[in-house]
């Protein structure tokens, strides 16, 4: 899962752009964007995240890339083998 914070990202067209345009370089792309938090997560069939943010790039935004280890809102934490952590 690659995932870029998109702050240009401000409505459903902006939503509609980007994954048309991240579909054109990759077109089996799984494509989720949350307005709210101006995040735009990709599940990638063919491509890398430079390639995606370039393609992003293109059709006029400016994603910035999140580590994969942030967690996505409203995701529980992992839990790493003591029922206290």
């Amino acid at each position: 899962m690659i995932t870029f914070e998109v702050q240009d990202m401000t409505c459903g067209h902006c939503v509609s752009s980007i994954t048309k345009a991240v579909r054109a370089i990759d077109q089996g792309a799984q494509v989720t964007a949350d307005l709210a938090t101006h995040r735009v997560r990709i599940e990638p069939s063919g491509s890398d995240s430079t390639q995606l943010s370039d393609a992003i790039r293109e059709a006029g935004y400016t994603p910035v890339p999140i580590a994969d280890t942030e967690m996505a809102v409203g995701q529980a934490a992992p839990r790493s083998g003591c029922c206290c952590r």
